[in-house]
């Protein structure tokens, strides 16, 4: 299981968004996220947003998020500290957080959302809420 609390601190929420749980999600979180950290004058990093839609595909596919009619992927972004931390929230479901593989094979065609959050972050971890689960990362700038 993956570390469920972070050393670092959440000073002050950057911005949020809702957005329908379905596959246009993934490239909504990655253009809200992208938009909300370049209005707040922060560094812009690829992997942020790689790790962004990652975790949102995740969301949609594997969270009831994806299987209501009406489910929906919450994304937060804080900042502070020198640390900028993303949390993508859903509607949950009964499987468990999966297993990182230690390695991804080079051709395999899923499988590499966690594996990739695990190697480009500085930290990330899990928890339940009543409505569902939350995914987070963080990057220390």
């Amino acid at each position: 299981m993956a570390e469920q609390t972070s050393p670092h601190s959440r000073p002050h929420v950057v911005g949020s968004v809702e957005l329908p749980g379905r596959p246009a999600a993934v490239s909504g979180a990655r253009v809200c996220v992208r938009g909300l950290l370049a209005a707040a004058e922060l560094v812009v990093a690829d992997d942020v947003e790689l790790m962004v839609g990652e975790l949102t595909a995740n969301a949609v596919r594997h969270s009831d998020s994806g299987r209501m009619p009406h489910g929906v992927v919450r994304v937060r972004v804080y900042e502070g500290a020198g640390v900028l931390r993303v949390e993508v929230a859903d509607a949950g479901s009964a499987a468990p957080i999966p297993e990182v593989p230690v390695e991804v094979p080079l051709f395999c065609e899923g499988g590499r959302g966690l594996w990739l959050v695990q190697r480009l972050s500085s930290a990330w971890g899990w928890y339940d809420t009543c409505p569902g689960r939350v995914v987070w990362f963080e990057l220390v700038r």
